[in-house]
C-alpha cells in the first residue's frame, strides 16, 4: 500500500458490496446557498440595513419548520456519560474545581455550519478537563443570540461536555440598545416570557444544552432587573424540563443596572439562585472569591457552581493569574475556573502560518503545562495548567470503541492510508475520542516526543507520532477506560514504523493504579511491527473483567533514532457493518454548489453499538472510477461548493456511506447530477 497515493481505486467489489443503482434526478431549481450557524436578535432590529453577508433574524419569529438550515445545524450525538479514573498526578482533584470555557470559534455571521476548507481552526481536543463550553459571540450589528454549530456540539457530546448557546446584550459602548433587553424579557398576555420558551425550543431543535445569559447593556432600572429575574427563573424552569441548563454572567444586578461585582453577593445572588451557575467577572480578588464560596454554601449551593473568570484572550498560558485564590494546592479549591477565550492557543500564532502542529503544541502547553506530561507536572511553572489541578474524565466505557486519532482538522483526508482528498479541512464532528492525558510517557531513559502528526494518517487527517532515541523501554498511556472483556474481545492496533527498529507491545490494565500518578498495572502483549501500515489483532488471552487503561510499550532494540506511528486503535467483540442510508438526493444546485440530503440508515445512530452509524461520508466518483472524498458529517445533509465537471463529463456521480463506530462502512447510496 502506498500512503502517498492521491486516489483510492474502486475495483473488484464483491456482489454484496456493489452500490445501489444511481438515481438520476432532474436539475433542482432552488439555489444552493451555503448554510451557516444561526444567530438572532430577541425581536426588534437595529436601524438601517444589515451589512454584506449578514441576515437579521428575530428569535421571537423563529419556527423550526421554517428554518431552512436546521438539517445542517442540528447536532445528533447525545451527551455521553463520563467517569473519573484515578488522577494522573497527586495534585489533580475530582469533585472540586471544574472548568468552563467561553470560546469564539468564528464570526457571528457567515460561520459555516459544517466546517470549512482550512486546517486553521480552533480544534479543541482537551475535553477531559472541561465541564461546560460556551459558544461565545454576538455583535450589535449582526445578532445577539447564537446557537452553536453542530460539529462543535457533536464533538463535545462525544466527550461528555455540555455546550451552551450565548445571549449577549452588549454594553452601549459596543452598540448595545436597552430595547433589546426589554425585547428579551417581554411578557405575553398570560404573564409568561415567550422568548424563554423560544430559547428552550431552539436548544432542543438544535441539540445543544442550554444558554449562557450575559446582560451587559446599561441604563436599566429596578423594574427591568425584576423582569430579567423573572425571565431567568422561567428560562431555568423550562430548560430543566428539557434537560438543559442556564449560566448567568455577573453583570446586571437586581436593580437593573450593570455593575460587575467580581463576587457572589447581595447584588447578584438572586440571579445565581435562579440559574444553574454563575460566571464571576474578572474583577474578583482572593477575598471576594473566598466570601463568594462561603455565600454559595449559605444559600445551599456548591461553591463550584461559581466560575471565577480568567481572561486568557491576550496572553494565554503566559497570563498572570492568582491561582491560589481559585485552586490552592494546600487546601480545598475555592471556586471553579471560567476561561475566557482560550482559543488564544490558535489566535496568537501568525495568521497565514498557523499549522496544526503549532496549534496543538500551544494547546498542549495550555492544558497540560510546561512539562507536557500530566503525570509529571512542573511545580515551578507559573501557569497552573488544568491538568495540574483538575482530574480528567473519560467516556470510553463500552464496546465497541475505536479511534483513528482524528483531531477534527487536517491537511488532507486519508482512507486506509491513502489520500482521497488533498484539500485542507476542519470539521469537529468527525473528531475522535482522543487520549486525555497528553502525553503521559513512562521510561527510565530518554523521553521521546509524542504528538499528533498531520503529515500522514491511516484515516481522517492525523495520527500519533512517537519520535526520538529511546534507550530504555517507553510506555505511552493512551486511554483510561471501563471496557468489559468478553471471550471474543480483541484489540486492534493500526501502526507503522517509519524509521529505526521498534518492538511494539500492547499495554492493557484490568485494574486501577495503586494511587494518583502511579503506573497502571499493565500486562504487555506482543504486536508485530512493520514499515508499512498494518492492523494487528491482539487477543486478550488470560485477561478478564474490565479494561481500565490502554497504552503501548515501545522498545528500540538497535538503538538510534526511531519514528513510530499509531493510526488506529479499536476494542471490539464483533465487527458488523452499519446499514446504508437511503434516498440520497440533491435538494438545491447553483453551478458547482450543491446541497445534499439523505435518509438515516435504519438502526441505532450515534450510539456506541457495533452496528451504529457514527457519521456519514460523501464521495464523488470520477469518470476513471476513482473516489474523491468531499466531506463527512453526523447530520443527514451536506453542502459542497465549487465542484467542476471533469473533462468530458456530462453528469457527476456521488455516493454516501454510513460509517460505523469501528470505521467500517456500509454499501453506498448514490445519486447523479447533470452538469
Amino acid at each position: 500500500m502506498n500512503p502517498t497515493r492521491r486516489t483510492v481505486l474502486i475495483a473488484g467489489a464483491a456482489a454484496a458490496l456493489l452500490p445501489t443503482p444511481a438515481l438520476a434526478v432532474p436539475r433542482p431549481k432552488a439555489a444552493a446557498t451555503p448554510p451557516y450557524a444561526s444567530y438572532w436578535y430577541p425581536d426588534s432590529f437595529p436601524s438601517g440595513s444589515p451589512g454584506a453577508g449578514i441576515t437579521w433574524r428575530s428569535l421571537k419569529a423563529w419556527r423550526a419548520a421554517d428554518d431552512a438550515d436546521l438539517a445542517f445545524n442540528a447536532a445528533s450525538v447525545p451527551l455521553a456519560a463520563r467517569f473519573t479514573p484515578t488522577p494522573a498526578n497527586a495534585t489533580a482533584r475530582s469533585g472540586q474545581a471544574r472548568i468552563q470555557s467561553l470560546v469564539s470559534f468564528g464570526p457571528t455571521s457567515s460561520n459555516p455550519s459544517q466546517g470549512s476548507a482550512t486546517a486553521d481552526y480552533y480544534a479543541l481536543t482537551h475535553w477531559a478537563y472541561l465541564d461546560e463550553l460556551v459558544f461565545w459571540g454576538g455583535s450589535s450589528g449582526e445578532g445577539l443570540i447564537l446557537a452553536p454549530n453542530a460539529p462543535i456540539v457533536d464533538a463535545a457530546h462525544r466527550h461528555g461536555v455540555p455546550v451552551l448557546g450565548n445571549i449577549f446584550l452588549p454594553p452601549t459602548a459596543y452598540g448595545g440598545q436597552l430595547q433589546w433587553t426589554r425585547d428579551l424579557v417581554q411578557k405575553d398576555s398570560s404573564g409568561h416570557y415567550p422568548l424563554a420558551a423560544q430559547l428552550v425550543a431552539v436548544a432542543a431543535a438544535y441539540g445543544f444544552d442550554g444558554w449562557f445569559v450575559n446582560a451587559e447593556t446599561g441604563g436599566g432600572n429596578t423594574a427591568l432587573g425584576t423582569a430579567m429575574l423573572g425571565f431567568v427563573k422561567e428560562l431555568k424552569a423550562l430548560a430543566a424540563a428539557k434537560g438543559q441548563r442556564v449560566t448567568w454572567y455577573d453583570a446586571m444586578t437586581v436593580n437593573g443596572t450593570v455593575s460587575w461585582q467580581g463576587a457572589l453577593n447581595s447584588q447578584n445572588q438572586a440571579f445565581f439562585q435562579a440559574a444553574d451557575d454563575m460566571f464571576v467577572d474578572f474583577r474578583w480578588s482572593a477575598a471576594t472569591l473566598a466570601s463568594s464560596g462561603t455565600k454559595a454554601a449559605q444559600l445551599g449551593r456548591s461553591r463550584y457552581e461559581l466560575w471565577a473568570g480568567v481572561d486568557v484572550e491576550s496572553n494565554g498560558s503566559g497570563s498572570s493569574v492568582n491561582w491560589d485564590a481559585i485552586v490552592p494546592t494546600g487546601k480545598a479549591h475555592i471556586t471553579s475556573i471560567g476561561f475566557y477565550r482560550p482559543e488564544w492557543t490558535r489566535n496568537h500564532l501568525p495568521a497565514g502560518q498557523r499549522t496544526p502542529e503549532d496549534f496543538h503544541a500551544a494547546d498542549d502547553r495550555f492544558w497540560s503545562g510546561r512539562s507536557l506530561d500530566p503525570a509529571r507536572p512542573d511545580a515551578s511553572d507559573p501557569w497552573r495548567a488544568p491538568a495540574v489541578s483538575v482530574a480528567d474524565r473519560s467516556t470510553v466505557s463500552s464496546v465497541p470503541f475505536a479511534s483513528v486519532f482524528n483531531t477534527g482538522h487536517g491537511l488532507r483526508w486519508y482512507e486506509d492510508g491513502a489520500v482521497t482528498s488533498d484539500a485542507a479541512w476542519n470539521h469537529l464532528g468527525l473528531q475522535d475520542r482522543l487520549p486525555s492525558r497528553r502525553w503521559v510517557v513512562r521510561t527510565a531513559g530518554q523521553r521521546p516526543a509524542v504528538s499528533f502528526d498531520f503529515a500522514d494518517a491511516w484515516r481522517g487527517g492525523s495520527s500519533v507520532l512517537v519520535a526520538g532515541e529511546p534507550d530504555q523501554p517507553v510506555v505511552v498511556d493512551l486511554y483510561a477506560t471501563r471496557l468489559p472483556v468478553g471471550v471474543d474481545t480483541v484489540v486492534e492496533l493500526t501502526h507503522r514504523t517509519d524509521a529505526g527498529s521498534v518492538n511494539v507491545e500492547l499495554a492493557v490494565a484490568t485494574a486501577e493504579p495503586s494511587g494518583a500518578g502511579a503506573t497502571p498495572p499493565y500486562t504487555y502483549l506482543p504486536v508485530n511491527s512493520v514499515n508499512t501500515w498494518q492492523t494487528s489483532t491482539v487477543r486478550l488471552s488470560g485477561l478478564s473483567g474490565t479494561i481500565h487503561a490502554l497504552g503501548v510499550r515501545l522498545t528500540a532494540p538497535d538503538g538510534g533514532a526511531v519514528r513510530w506511528r499509531l493510526g488506529g486503535l479499536a476494542v471490539r467483540d464483533t465487527a458488523p457493518a452499519p446499514a446504508a442510508p437511503s434516498d440520497l438526493r440533491i435538494t438545491a444546485a447553483s453551478g458547482g454548489d450543491l446541497r445534499f440530503a439523505w435518509s438515516a440508515a435504519p438502526g441505532p445512530v450515534n450510539e456506541v453499538m457495533a452496528s451504529a452509524t457514527r457519521h456519514y461520508e460523501l464521495h464523488r466518483v470520477l469518470p476513471d472510477g476513482t473516489r474523491r472524498f468531499l466531506g463527512g458529517t453526523c447530520q443527514r445533509a451536506y453542502f459542497v461548493a465549487g465542484l467542476q465537471p471533469a473533462p468530458g463529463e456530462t453528469s457527476a456521480r456521488f455516493e454516501v456511506r454510513s460509517v460505523g463506530e469501528l470505521y467500517n462502512a456500509s454499501t453506498p447510496v448514490t445519486v447523479t447530477h447533470t452538469w
